[in-house]
């Protein structure tokens, strides 16, 4: 089975959050790149987080999706 929007899972339903890597630069404000997304599980007691790419510096901000 093929996913054709990496931004959604197989079920279609939009994520609830969104991860981002942060780059921090001196004097400057963080550099944020989407990197992929996750979704609540149904009992409310965790997220499934699907990255597309994973980065080896900076860090990983998960932020609640917005419009």
């Amino acid at each position: 089975m093929s996913n054709e929007n990496p931004s959604e899972p197989a079920g279609g339903k939009a994520p609830s959050h969104i991860a981002y890597h942060v780059r921090d630069r001196e004097g400057a404000k963080g550099f944020w790149t989407r990197i992929g997304a996750a979704w609540a599980n149904g009992d409310g007691k965790g997220f499934n987080i699907q990255l597309d790419t994973v980065p080896l510096d900076g860090r990983i901000v998960i932020r609640v999706a917005s419009e």
